[in-house]
């Protein structure tokens, strides 16, 4: 069963069609996958075995992914009557009243939902090291970070538990769990996938739901189930040219790719391993008869944004925080919070609703000068998906603010931009450090492009399948 479990997604759709294995004998393979794996782990904070076995016979017999399953990220992705913690102890678990529309979608495609997976305290890092469920563990190695805020996610795809799992992305919370943690992450266009109904946006248009996977085609495919926009959205993004399933094996042509292996702001240390990644994965398009050139959009390099951006993502802590309160019939109190949230917070306190305005009008100007530069005839922008080496637990310091945060900045100091400009993203394991972490690349597209990431994505996949040491 183990070489079932290997499979992606679409591989396992195939296998249960196919008669090889039943819907039933795949999510039981699964489930002993997670009771065998997640102890040392700890991806899955919240199963629901017993509730996920009892319907499966539901399912209808075309559901195109009936009986592959699935783990959901405990941030953003709510199910009806099921614990909803946001990797805090503030929720104290309150189960949310209705699906959002991403998973009545995953529902009706046939997949089966077996539990929740761990996340920082309201995704707000790049480590998932709640103090609510404990620190998540890379398979590669047990001493690692998994990333955050989809590390769980990243997790349990990584170690075999499923093929494909849910994820969200603020300011890099796919992209840098994917680097971790060797899969493949698609921060999809703003508002190509809506966060209703219980949501409008989350942070100010910054954070997009998506998935971790191992393959391309599972994230394409996934994509296109839960894509499109629902009455009341506060965004609708460009309009693809098909199905981006149709989109993988497609010739994406000669491209004009920029590349760049430092960051041009200057604040942010170069890393050898990062910038061998970004360096090799250059002279991979190449190859492949791309024009790929050194350089990116100027704005990129902006000493502004950092400010600006973090100003956006603690105001609307703060307002989560608040809103928190008004539903369990009590303020949150700061002393409740995990200490980096509790600053973030406190500090928002401080801002107007005029300087919150303020620095969305100066992000919408930098979504301009960001764009720009596609505008002005480039493709893609290829770039590391995280601005540090791999890093083990414990190295942003719960108790160490200063250091935390700018740990953090430096982390996020290529993805966050991609967030406030609302372009799309993907991040491929194309290298591994000396010690086999895995470090990812991130592609940029304009907005909308999800079509031409997927194309490239898939022809550097064809001629460098991605290696995932971690499986069983």
């Amino acid at each position: 069963m183990d070489e079932l479990l290997r499979l992606d997604a679409v591989g396992q759709a195939r296998a249960v069609r196919d008669g090889q294995v039943s819907a039933r004998e795949l999510t039981e393979a699964a489930i002993a996958r997670i009771e065998a794996a997640d102890g040392e782990l700890n991806a899955v904070i919240h199963r629901r075995f017993e509730r996920a076995l009892a319907e499966i016979d539901a399912i209808p017999a075309d559901a195109p992914f009936r009986g592959v399953p699935i783990l959901l990220k405990d941030l953003g992705w709510r199910e009806a009557g099921e614990p909803y913690s946001a990797g805090s102890n503030v929720r104290d678990g309150l189960a949310d009243a209705e699906d959002s529309y991403g998973v009545l979608r995953l529902r009706e495609a046939g997949f089966v939902l077996l539990g929740r997976t761990n996340t920082p305290e309201f995704g707000s890092t790049i480590t998932t090291e709640p103090v609510a469920f404990g620190p998540t563990r890379n398979p590669y190695d047990p001493a690692y970070s998994a990333g955050g805020s989809s590390g769980g996610s990243a997790a349990a795809v990584a170690a075999g538990m499923v093929a494909l799992a849910t994820a969200s992305d603020g300011g890099g919370s796919i992209r840098i769990p994917a680097s971790l943690c060797g899969l493949v992450g698609l921060k999809p266009s703003r508002g190509r996938v809506s966060l209703g109904p219980a949501m409008g946006e989350g942070w100010s248009g910054f954070s997009c739901p998506g998935f971790v996977t191992r393959t391309v085609r599972d994230t394409a495919a996934a994509l296109d189930l839960v894509s499109g926009r629902y009455p009341g959205d506060p965004y609708d993004a460009p309009a693809l040219p098909g199905s981006l399933a149709g989109e993988v094996g497609r010739d994406p042509g000669r491209l004009r790719i920029g590349f760049l292996s430092t960051h041009p702001r200057g604040d942010v240390p170069e890393v050898p391993e990062v910038t061998e990644a970004v360096t090799g994965a250059a002279a991979l398009l190449e190859s492949l008869g791309h024009d790929v050139t050194p350089g990116g959009p100027e704005a990129l390099g902006d000493p502004h944004f950092p400010r600006h951006f973090g100003a956006i993502v603690t105001n609307n802590l703060a307002a989560q925080v608040a809103g928190l309160g008004e539903l369990r019939g009590k303020p949150v109190q700061l002393e409740e919070l995990e200490p980096r949230n509790a600053a973030m917070v406190s500090a928002a306190r401080e801002h107007s609703a005029a300087d919150h305005i303020l620095a969305t009008q100066w992000v919408d100007g930098f979504r301009r000068r960001m764009t720009a530069w596609w505008a002005a005839g480039h493709d893609l922008l290829l770039i590391p998906s995280l601005g540090v080496a791999p890093f083990p637990l414990g190295w942003i310091p719960p108790g160490d603010l200063s250091i935390a945060l700018g740990r953090t900045a430096h982390a996020v100091a290529y993805t966050s931009p991609v967030n406030a400009s609302g372009q799309p993203a993907v991040s491929l394991p194309l290298h591994r450090t000396a010690a086999g972490l895995p470090v990812g690349v991130q592609l940029v597209a304009a907005p909308g492009r999800e079509d031409l990431l997927v194309r490239v994505a898939a022809q550097i996949e064809q001629v460098r399948p991605f290696e995932h040491a971690a499986l069983p």
